[in-house]
């Protein structure tokens, strides 16, 4: 039986995992949970899965949280991402945010396989997780797209291309002069998955694919990474390899899929799933970059180097937060990072410290200049 601690675990990612666990309790074990602020609800997933090590980021939350579970071991702030996994041997790291990267080197550290839903730590963070792990720990990626590519690798030691699915998001059919009255409202409505506020917006404006590439360039040591649109969400990756060759991944897009897979790895488990209903309709469309700069702006950050994805990532996050709080446009995010880009002088990242300095300065930067208008 695998120990488990699911940090996020009130949102998308951290419930669909639950639910994994829940539908096989002769496999999987919770020891560890831990929220940003929903004491509830957090209280109640405690009590359900008997779990005695519970944290909550916000520590204004703590004291109500240390009332309600007089009995649990009870952390805040930084601790709820760390001191949480202590007695896991997997652990679910569902965190939105750059806070993601210190678990993800805390677990690595304690030698612990980490199941890997943030995005931001690789993006920002990717050279220095990649260095953590040649000391100990494994890293399994629990985006579709990564898991797509990880299960077409199995078996396989040469590849000569990465090729990422997009669905396009709600907008890819939208006339670009439409795109700068997009409302959030509309930005955050997926077509074909359910996710947060800010993963959708970046699905919207295709950042979110950029973020991918500069995963994958991590996860799979390559920056030979294409990607084409996918509207169905059906094929979730390719693998081209030097033959030419090519092996796709495909399922129903069902994000416990994927996280099944990396608490299961290397087994494909058993798992009530909707199977695909044949013959199938599948298209694939061109990237439109001219709309969506967005993922040329994550492959140039890559050749780049540095601190340029930190930078990218940082405004990224800030643009996105402007938006939802409408200070700023749709079409006024991908120019914002852009900008932010250009502006920030190129370094070298050697430490998760300066990872930090850098979001911190460039986001507050960002939101500083933008949250009056």
């Amino acid at each position: 039986m695998k120990n488990i601690a699911v940090l996020g675990c009130t949102g998308s990612i951290g419930r669909q995992t639950l639910d994994i666990v829940r539908s096989n309790p002769d496999k999987y074990r919770i020891t560890g949970l831990s929220c940003g602020s929903r004491v509830t609800e957090l209280v109640g997933l405690s009590r359900e899965f008997s779990c005695k090590n519970v944290g909550i980021y916000d520590s204004e939350k703590y004291a109500d949280l240390k009332s309600l579970l007089p009995n649990a071991n009870v952390f805040q702030g930084d601790d709820a991402l760390t001191s949480v996994i202590d007695d896991a041997d997997t652990v679910v790291i569902a965190v939105v945010g750059m806070i993601g990267l210190k678990a993800v080197l805390y677990a690595l550290e304690k030698g612990k396989t980490v199941a890997l839903a943030n995005k931001e730590s690789l993006v920002a963070g990717g050279s220095i997780v990649t260095e953590q792990l040649k000391r100990g720990g494994k890293l399994y990626p629990v985006d579709s797209e990564h898991s797509a590519v990880w299960q077409c690798l199995q078996g396989e030691n040469d590849f000569s291309r990465i090729i990422l699915t997009a669905s396009g998001g709600p907008f890819y059919f939208t006339p670009q002069s439409q795109l700068c009255g997009v409302t959030p409202e509309q930005a955050v409505k997926h077509p074909n998955w359910s996710m947060g506020k800010k993963i959708s917006v970046d699905s919207a404006t295709m950042m979110n694919k950029g973020l991918e590439i500069i995963e994958a360039r991590w996860l799979f040591n390559t920056t030979n990474i294409d990607y084409v649109i996918h509207p169905e969400s059906i094929v979730h990756s390719m693998v081209e390899f030097r033959d030419g060759s090519i092996k796709a991944q495909a399922g129903f897009p069902d994000m416990r899929l994927p996280i099944q897979y990396a608490l299961s790895y290397p087994e494909h488990a058993d798992r009530n799933f909707t199977p695909l209903s044949l013959p199938l309709e599948l298209r694939f469309f061109p990237p439109d970059e001219n709309k969506f700069p967005a993922p040329k702006l994550a492959k140039q950050a890559i050749i780049s180097g540095g601190n340029s994805a930190a930078v990218l990532n940082a405004a990224n996050e800030a643009a996105v937060a402007l938006f939802l709080q409408r200070k700023v446009s749709f079409t006024d995010i991908v120019q914002i990072v852009e900008d932010a880009i250009s502006a920030e002088p190129h370094c070298e990242l050697k430490t998760a410290d300066d990872v930090f300095e850098t979001h911190n300065r460039v986001y507050e930067k960002i939101y500083l200049k933008y949250r009056g208008q």
